[in-house]
């Protein structure tokens, strides 16, 4: 079998949706509309590749299989953070930013981390790993609410409100990647189901839903996690799984992983922060994907760029 192109197209649309994420997307012009996008339909975004991952890791049966796998994930985190290290070796908090990832890369990280317990783990019955997985999630979850809603004061607060105490590869990266994991594992498809795009419509209802609650009920402020996203996410990747078109490039996949790596250095540089224009996104986005196509070529010489 070879690759799924609608899996690969969605993989580009969710690098997208972290570069919008990034950008604040229309903040300053349209605040409950950004805060709905950004804090919200945007944060879909790391689940959903999570899940993704989470599926093809039950081909990772093997100690050897798992240091290759780990390897070649460690080291595409390595070489990005060396990319950006002029962003955070100045950071007081320099071992935490090593073990927790720089901006983005957290992801790749907490990948990291959260592929070796599940690895660990992979053998317990799905309902052990379901409901360790929810179970986790929702601690994360907790926390942020806590954060958010300053239900304590002072230190407590502080601590609550730090992103490391609930986005992490405990709370975040292992659930997700799990769910993934368990989709595979159980075979666990769309397929026969001929109106699975209520599902798909409805779960972004809920998250926008759940987005828009957040803004006027909890707080206006970041929010990292939303609980429906542990059914929307899954759900879209199914959807997207069962519409099965044939593919044998890998060039798509490599360009969302080109997009998400690179992006940051283009948004900080001193050239984007200049311009004016009522374009700036347009002209940010026709100068990132030219990028991105570049080290995808790159990479085909130098290998473990993506």
């Amino acid at each position: 079998m070879g690759r799924n192109l609608t899996i690969d197209v969605l993989k580009i649309i969710l690098a997208l949706f972290v570069v919008f994420l990034h950008m604040n997307f229309l903040k300053e012009t349209h605040p409950l509309l950004s805060f709905v996008l950004v804090n919200g339909i945007f944060r879909i975004a790391v689940p959903v590749f999570l899940v993704i991952t989470g599926f093809y890791f039950l081909h990772i049966d093997t100690t050897k299989k798992l240091q290759k796998w780990l390897f070649r994930t460690f080291l595409l985190y390595a070489i990005w953070m060396l990319v950006f290290i002029s962003y955070w070796e100045d950071n007081k908090e320099i071992w935490l930013t090593v073990i927790f990832g720089y901006h983005h890369l957290w992801y790749l990280i907490g990948t990291f981390f959260s592929g070796i317990i599940l690895f660990l783990l992979r053998n317990q019955k799905a309902v052990v790993l379901f409901t360790l997985a929810i179970l986790l999630f929702g601690v994360g979850y907790a926390v942020q609410v806590l954060g958010n809603t300053h239900y304590f004061k002072g230190e407590e607060d502080s601590v609550l409100n730090d992103y490391l105490m609930y986005r992490n590869f405990l709370f975040v990266c292992f659930p997700f990647l799990t769910v993934g994991f368990l989709i595979n594992k159980l075979k666990i498809s769309f397929e026969k189901y001929k109106y699975s795009y209520f599902l798909v419509v409805l779960s972004v209802v809920m998250v926008v839903a759940e987005a828009y609650f957040n803004y006027k009920m909890i707080s206006s402020e970041s929010t990292d996690v939303l609980f429906s996203l542990i059914f929307a996410s899954p759900i879209l990747f199914l959807y997207s799984q069962k519409i099965y078109i044939k593919s044998q490039s890998k060039i798509l996949a490599s360009l969302s992983t080109a997009i998400y790596v690179v992006h940051p250095l283009i948004m900080k540089s001193d050239f984007y922060k200049n311009i004016t224009s009522d374009y700036k996104v347009l002209l940010f986005i026709m100068i990132l994907i030219p990028i991105s196509f570049i080290l995808v070529i790159v990479n085909r010489k130098v290998k473990y760029l993506l």
